[in-house]
């Protein structure tokens, strides 16, 4: 993924379109070099905000305001297709198509310039300040230059209105304040990257999901007590074009196909339960087979079943495991987004690893590394991966603790003590401004048990702090977690599964009703070993720059002493008449589904993939 760099008295110029041409000829499977190249549409859009960008530059320098040293325009293009329904039923088929633009604009220096903690809620085209206008944040479908450059122009003109006015705040208030003499640079220096990526095939076979929709969730008719579930097929094909006055040109492509299924059912007491799978691949012909489908919804519909016969247990405090689902998401909350760069600088946050490079901050058999290179672990696509960052840098591995001692921090463009660069971790929902954030977040263990070895440790834990039992939670859907000064430094995780282990005997027992909560530090450094084998739960993390597609790596761990919470009490009860097609003279069921296993103690095999969808924020500050 390597770039082609130009003499810098040619990045001036608007006529970057034959390097490009170049470029693509060269990437595998295109025509000789001496055959004539195939022309690509999508160049000449990129064509478009080099030429715009390059206007932009020269012209403001001409008009007796301070100068911008720095612009950066990127268009993104999501097309988005979804099919989706319930009880045997299409309620959802739509196909969506839009572009969305961004400007990061910068006046001053690298050392100081306008940008400020604040500039990442800012979108172009939003916000709450009253009445106005605001320049639209979308870009023209059809690939006209002349809108293109228009929207582009307006969005320029209010960022650099904007960095004028943060600019000469930002300096006015240095009259007041004594300079920091460790305060780092505002923006780090960066070689510009070249890169073009060959346009990727986006296939979606609607029919064929449409009838693998209406099969599965018929499904659930004959379970009542499972009263709604619903399956979700969406593709969704990225096309980012980024351009920047320093001479990057980046053409990227991405696809990420998805099926979420998810079901829920009432106890007896009123707790709403919640259950589901979520499946994610880079093509088509990865998602699991109808077949497939079919068995998850029928693990789907005995787990519920067997919650609703749950027991509900009281408060816990103690040791438990974690399967490598809930694992991997413990360390993406308490770990991962202290680890974003940003935190370290912003005074409003709680700045947990401040000056701590080199310290011990997790047990000295635990190694923490983010990779957004990483492609595959044991044949699953990882979420997280990419090849350029939001800024145009190149995504890079990155270990962020060694055998216990933290190393480094995700780094964004936004130096942070003692690193002056990026490491390619800038990341951004389209439209939104980047600051660092995890990708591929992997736990790496030295000390690595068998299974049936780390159950025997739990309940020999159990035994030693005098507790009759503890817990495994196998199986989670997601989390959330707090870094900000003003409130507690506390993450919280909601489990789908947890089973309670007889300290004594060993046996297990399902039960529900209960959260996980803790406080970062004290929860991971109480790590006493891990599993052998790790697995992927891939999902989306929503947090100031909006939702991106991460994923994380990690093996079972046996903590000493994790807390769970009783969850919100509940008082609603179950439906109070039978559903429709449950009684004669209803609607019969399109399929006559498997019979559903209910034993006592299910103990299912962990979701390939496991996800939080979109829609469900991870990462609250």
């Amino acid at each position: 993924m390597g770039g082609i760099r130009l003499p810098r008295s040619r990045l001036r110029t608007a006529r970057l379109l034959a390097p490009f041409l170049l470029l693509a000829a060269a990437l595998p499977g295109a025509a000789a070099p001496d055959a004539p190249a195939a022309p690509d549409a999508r160049l000449g859009t990129l064509e478009a905000m080099r030429a715009e960008l390059a206007r932009s530059m020269e012209r403001l320098r001409l008009k007796g305001y301070e100068a911008p040293y720095f612009a950066s325009y990127q268009v993104t293009e999501v097309a988005r297709e979804e099919v989706s329904g319930r009880y045997g039923a299409i309620f959802d088929d739509r196909s969506r198509r839009d572009r969305s633009l961004a400007v990061d604009l910068r006046v001053g220096t690298y050392e100081l310039d306008s940008s400020a903690p604040e500039e990442n809620t800012i979108v172009i085209g939003g916000g709450d300040a009253g009445p106005g206008w605001y320049a639209p944040r979308d870009a023209p479908l059809d690939g006209d230059v002349g809108a293109l450059r228009n929207a582009l122009w307006l969005a320029t003109d209010e960022k650099y209105k904007e960095a004028l006015s943060s600019y000469f705040k930002k300096k006015s208030r240095a009259v007041y304040r004594q300079d920091d003499a460790d305060r780092p640079p505002s923006f780090s220096r960066e070689p510009p990257a070249r890169h073009v990526d060959a346009p990727r095939p986006f296939p979606f076979d609607r029919a064929r999901w449409k009838g693998v929709v209406r099969d599965v969730t018929a499904r659930f008719r004959e379970h009542p007590d499972v009263f709604d579930a619903q399956l979700r097929v969406s593709a969704e094909k990225q096309v980012r074009w980024f351009t920047s006055s320093e001479g990057s040109a980046l053409l990227t492509e991405r696809t990420v196909y998805s099926v979420h299924l998810q079901a829920v059912a009432r106890a007896p007491d009123g707790q709403l339960l919640e259950d589901g799978r979520d499946f994610y691949a880079r093509s088509e012909a990865e998602l699991p087979s109808p077949e497939a489908l079919r068995a998850a919804a029928t693990t789907v519909i005995a787990e519920l079943e067997a919650l609703r016969r749950a027991p509900a247990i009281d408060p816990y405090t103690g040791p438990a495991v974690l399967e490598p689902e809930a694992a991997g998401v413990l360390f993406h909350e308490a770990v991962g987004h202290r680890l974003e760069g940003e935190r370290m600088e912003d005074e409003q946050d709680g700045q947990t690893f401040k000056g701590q490079v080199g310290r011990p901050v997790l047990p000295p058999f635990l190694s923490v590394v983010d990779d957004p290179t990483a492609d595959r672990v044991d044949g699953v696509a990882l979420n997280g991966t990419y090849g350029f960052d939001e800024q145009g840098v190149p995504a890079r591995r990155t270990v962020l603790v060694r055998d216990g001692r933290l190393e480094s921090f995700l780094l964004s463009r936004r130096p942070v003590k003692p690193f002056d660069r990026s490491n390619g971790h800038g990341r951004a929902q389209a439209g939104r401004q980047p600051v660092a954030r995890m990708a591929n977040l992997v736990v790496e263990s030295r000390k690595r048990v068998a299974p049936a070895e780390l159950k025997r440790m739990l309940m020999a834990e159990a035994r030693r702090q005098g507790k009759p039992y503890g817990l495994v939670i196998r199986d989670i859907t997601g989390g959330n977690t707090n870094t900000m000064s003003i409130g507690y430094q506390a993450f919280k995780g909601t489990p789908r599964l947890v089973y309670r282990v007889d300290a004594r005997t060993g046996a297990e027992e399902l039960v529900r009703g209960v959260e996980l909560v803790g406080t970062p530090l004290t929860a991971i450094n109480k790590v006493l070993a891990t599993g052998e084998r790790p697995r992927v739960f891939n999902g989306y993390c929503g947090a100031e720059s909006g939702y991106v597609p991460v994923s994380t790596v990690a093996p079972a761990v046996l903590i000493a002493e994790l807390e769970l919470q009783r969850v919100a009490r509940a008082t609603d009860r179950s439906p109070i008449l039978p559903a429709p097609w449950s009684e004669r003279g209803g609607t019969p069921p399109a399929a006559a589904p498997p019979a559903a296993p209910t034993p006592p103690t299910p103990a299912p095999a962990a979701p390939a993939h496991p996800a939080v969808p979109p829609e469900q924020p991870e990462h609250a500050r």
